[in-house]
């Protein structure tokens, strides 16, 4: 493979990689799938080879826990603010319907106010309703910052799949 094209293939899975990176500010952006697809293009383009394969893995893995971890943190932080595991559920519900309906921030605006609301349902109290959902949005701000490390590992990794 000629030394312009590799440049170019690394420099395009780089930049696509980047844009995964800062797409992870939105937490309905899937930024960390476009890393690890980059990546999956990357090996396919490039070849894989012992090295590759187990940086692929290893992205692969990555890429899995910190999607798990994004729901993990928020329903931690909010169960552990007083939320019940039904309001939660309600709000992950409300999230998901949210983000087809009013992308990109419907699933933002939909979660919070409906935990709000079904724990005020529940203990007809504004303030622990609020501290619930204030566990949450505090849950997802972790999140977000549990997701931004997982990416920089994963293209880190990459990079030294792909320049060493």
């Amino acid at each position: 493979m000629p030394v312009w094209f590799q440049a170019s293939i690394d420099a395009i899975t780089l930049v696509i990689m980047l844009l995964g990176l800062f797409g992870l500010i939105i937490p309905i952006f899937p930024g960390l799938v476009v890393i690890w697809l980059a990546g999956l293009v990357y090996g396919v383009v490039s070849g894989f080879g012992a090295l590759g394969w187990a940086i692929f893995a290893g992205m692969t893995l990555l890429m899995i826990a910190g999607n798990l971890a994004d729901n993990v943190l928020m329903g931690a932080k909010a169960k552990e603010s007083g939320a019940s595991w039904i309001s939660i559920g309600l709000a992950l519900l409300a999230g998901i319907v949210g983000s087809f309906l009013l992308p990109p921030v419907g699933g933002l605006l939909a979660a919070p106010i409906v935990l709000f609301l079904a724990e005020y349902l529940r203990h007809r109290r504004v303030d622990e309703s609020w501290r619930a959902t204030s566990g949450l949005m505090l849950g997802c701000g972790w999140a977000v910052l549990a997701r931004m490390g997982i990416g920089i590992v994963m293209i880190a990794a990459w990079a030294i799949w792909a320049w060493a």
